[in-house]
């Protein structure tokens, strides 16, 4: 008789990325579909329910317009969610094909990716988006653009480091010496043993893009009134947190929730992928 049916080890999915991966999912599914959960047109005007506090009717309250505020932060979902995918996927495969050269390349690239590396930390993050962003203008398009810019950076740094530590290693001779070109050898065999780190730092920063959104949508550099974003949200109640608390808190909420979220998955998958290498 075979041997073969031998029990195989069963993986347990780490706590934090059930737990994280449920709020995003759960964050995905409103934001593709808002229209399913919210109660109200996040736009409708209603001047006899102005300042509401928290009711059946109204679970959130509503704002100085009588705009539910539960619909504006179902409908938020949207857009702070693409925020977090487009405000981050161009630095992330930017950054990862320009680390892998640069890693793999070493010599004269690796200096003067040094100094770009230097010149863009000297300043902290958000005030070069914020100046980048003012001088191309308020919008999303325009926070993405700014975003990119700076962002690809880190990722080409974490990516960079790995390759150096990756390309030393045997299974990098051995498809030298089969006559493998420079690029099969970096995208084929280097890179996916390197790539893990920057899987892990990409959900952390899109945890970061949602509060970087948010806070130039309060700045009044990012999403515009009167859209339904939570940095939107939070400036439209600023004046009103005394008399009209909810207004301001529950976006608030909602951002720390999402966050939450990309912040347990990340750490889930760096466990998981941890456990696998």
């Amino acid at each position: 008789m075979s041997d073969t049916a031998a029990p195989r080890a069963r993986m347990i999915l780490p706590r934090p990325l059930i737990i994280g991966g449920a709020i995003l999912l759960a964050s995905v599914v409103v934001g593709l579909f808002p229209a399913l959960f919210a109660p109200f047109d996040p736009n409708a005007f209603d001047y006899g329910a102005l300042l509401q506090a928290p009711s059946w009717a109204h679970p959130m309250g509503t704002d100085n317009f009588g705009r539910d505020v539960l619909s504006r932060v179902i409908h938020a979902y949207t857009i702070d969610m693409q925020i977090a995918v487009f405000a981050t996927i161009v630095p992330f495969v930017f950054g990862t094909i320009i680390g892998a050269l640069v890693g793999y390349a070493g010599g004269w690239a690796e200096a003067l990716f040094g100094r770009i590396v230097d010149a863009v930390i000297t300043f902290p993050f958000l005030v070069l988006v914020i100046a980048i962003v003012s001088v191309l203008g308020p919008g999303l398009v325009n926070m993405y653009i700014a975003v990119g810019v700076v962002g690809w950076v880190f990722y080409a740094r974490i990516i960079a480091a790995e390759i150096k530590v990756q390309k030393r290693l045997d299974y990098a001779d051995a498809g030298r010496a089969m006559g493998y070109t420079h690029l099969r050898i970096i995208f084929r065999h280097l890179l996916p043993n390197a790539i893990t780190p920057a899987i892990v730092y990409w959900m952390t920063d899109m945890a970061l893009a949602i509060l970087l959104g948010s806070s130039l949508g309060y700045l009044g550099l990012g999403a515009q009134p009167p859209a339904a974003e939570w940095g939107v949200q939070i400036a439209d109640g600023k004046n009103f947190m005394a008399t009209a608390w909810w207004i301001s808190v529950f976006p608030g909420l909602a951002i720390v929730l999402t966050g939450l979220g990309f912040s347990l998955t990340g750490d889930g998958l760096a466990e998981v992928l941890r456990t696998k290498r």
